[in-house]
C-alpha cells in the first residue's frame, strides 16, 4: 500500500509539473533571469504548492501517526552548517544554470527530453560518486584508532 501512495503521489507531482510548464527548463530560466523577459509562473506554481502543503501539515501535525505508517519521518538536523549551505549554493547554481532540479528533469526523463535525460544521468552519477566517496570517509574515520 505504501508503494502505491508513493507511485500516485509521484504521478501527481509529475502531472503538476507538466501542466505549469515547469518541466520546460526555459520557463524555469525565465523566472530566474531578472531581464524584459523576466516571467513570474514560477512564482505563482510555488504560491500553489504551498497552498496545499502548509494546511497538509498542519493536519498531519494534529494525527498521531500518518495513515500508511507507524510514526511521521521528519529530519534530524536542525543546524545550518556550512555543508548546509555549500549544498543548497550547489543546487541553486545547478538549477540556475540548467533550469532543472531533479523532479522537472525526472518528469522530463519519461517526456524523453534529450536535455533531462543528459541532465539525469549526470546527476545520478554524481550522487553515485558522492556516496562512494562517503563510504571512503566512513570507512576510513572507523580504521583510525581512538586517541
Amino acid at each position: 500500500m505504501k508503494g502505491l501512495a508513493a507511485l500516485l503521489a509521484g504521478l501527481l507531482f509529475g502531472l503538476g509539473l507538466v501542466l505549469s510548464s515547469m518541466v520546460d527548463p526555459e520557463q524555469v530560466l525565465a523566472f530566474l533571469t531578472l531581464s524584459s523577459r523576466w516571467d513570474p509562473a514560477l512564482m505563482f506554481v510555488m504560491g500553489a504548492a504551498l497552498c496545499v502543503t502548509l494546511p497538509s501539515f498542519a493536519l498531519a501535525r494534529r494525527r498521531g501517526s500518518p495513515w500508511l505508517s507507524d510514526r511521521f519521518f521528519a529530519p534530524r538536523a536542525s543546524k545550518v552548517d556550512a555543508r548546509l549551505l555549500g549544498g543548497a549554493a550547489l543546487f541553486g547554481l545547478g538549477w540556475g544554470v540548467t533550469g532543472y532540479c531533479p523532479g522537472p528533469a525526472l518528469s522530463g526523463v519519461f517526456l524523453l527530453d534529450e536535455r533531462a535525460l543528459l541532465f539525469a544521468g549526470s546527476y545520478t552519477l554524481t550522487v553515485l560518486l558522492l556516496n562512494m566517496r562517503a563510504r571512503q570517509v566512513d570507512a576510513s574515520a572507523r580504521a583510525q584508532p581512538d586517541g
